[in-house]
């Protein structure tokens, strides 16, 4: 076995590991429509073995920013708070900040954005 033989080998280790799959490769590959195996591929192409141990740690750390960027825009905060200003920015961090911590509990994303429409309503009304 060559030494690129060898290095594709590890880097495809890391990727079929359980963690990787089920916290990156599934849910990335779903979001973006690509194959599982393709997108291993892709990223065997794209990210030396420096950069694959590196990506899981800052793939976690980074979720909760996703999460609350992703419920700014499907709650329509970019329009209730930066442009009408009729929900603060402090009640919509708040609200950001009780969504993302449901959807990191485990609760499925799309259950706790509909608790985020009601709360907003809620807001909306006091």
């Amino acid at each position: 076995m060559d030494e690129g033989e060898l290095m594709r080998l590890m880097k495809r280790r890391i990727l079929e590991s359980y963690r990787w799959q089920e916290d990156v490769i599934k849910p990335l590959s779903r979001e973006l429509e690509i194959d599982v195996e393709e997108f291993q591929d892709i990223l065997m192409e794209k990210l030396d073995m420096s950069s694959l141990e590196a990506l899981h740690p800052r793939f976690e750390s980074a979720r909760p920013r996703c999460i609350r960027d992703r419920l700014h825009s499907d709650l329509q905060l970019c329009w209730l708070v930066d442009v009408m200003e009729i929900i603060s920015v402090d009640d919509a961090e708040a609200l950001k900040d009780e969504i993302t911590e449901m959807v990191l509990g485990g609760r499925e994303y799309s259950e706790a954005l509909t608790e985020g429409r009601r709360r907003i309503h809620e807001i909306l009304r006091s």
